[in-house]
């Protein structure tokens, strides 16, 4: 039916669903518009960089198959490391310490492998490369044998 009074509602239905269609673009548009600061800064995913041990030569490790420990004169060194944690805070690995007897001296002694547990640890920054944290002392553990005259198990600083 094609009454004036219909036409006059289907008008007013028109009007208040092209008012509903304006509200929803206006509050598109504004929720588009809101600068990104708005939400609170961005913050960039930057990949973490690893700690890493320092060597005699000062160049950063992470994850040797050896280790000198004698920097001097090479009698003391870690070997066939395996690493089961290199973390943030600490590194774990058993590995075989190799210690020169020095008998009758050290050119003459004679290199002895003992099993060993090592930990790093107390991460800080490194003075050389401020981007990077390095570990700052060495835990051997010897599970058995243990070379004269050190205890079962010892922590140094690596002071280098």
């Amino acid at each position: 039916m094609n009454t004036p009074g219909a036409r006059r509602n289907s008008g007013a239905v028109w009007k208040r669903a092209g008012a509903a269609t304006l509200l929803c673009l206006a509050a598109a548009f504004a929720t588009a518009s809101v600068p990104a600061s708005a939400t609170g800064p961005a913050q960039p995913v930057q990949p973490q960089r690893p700690v890493v041990v320092v060597d005699c030569s000062g160049e950063p490790q992470v994850r040797p198959d050896d280790y000198v420990l004698a920097c001097g004169d090479g009698n003391n060194r870690l070997v066939d490391l395996k690493w089961n944690h290199w973390g943030a805070q600490t590194a774990t690995a058993r590995g075989i310490d190799m210690v020169n007897d020095c008998e009758p001296n050290c050119a003459g002694g004679t290199f002895h492998s003992y099993p060993v547990e090592v930990t790093l640890s107390r991460p800080e920054a490194w003075d050389a490369r401020p981007d990077t944290h390095r570990f700052t002392t060495i835990r051997l553990v010897y599970p058995h044998s243990v070379p004269t005259p050190m205890p079962h198990d010892v922590t140094y600083k690596i002071a280098f």
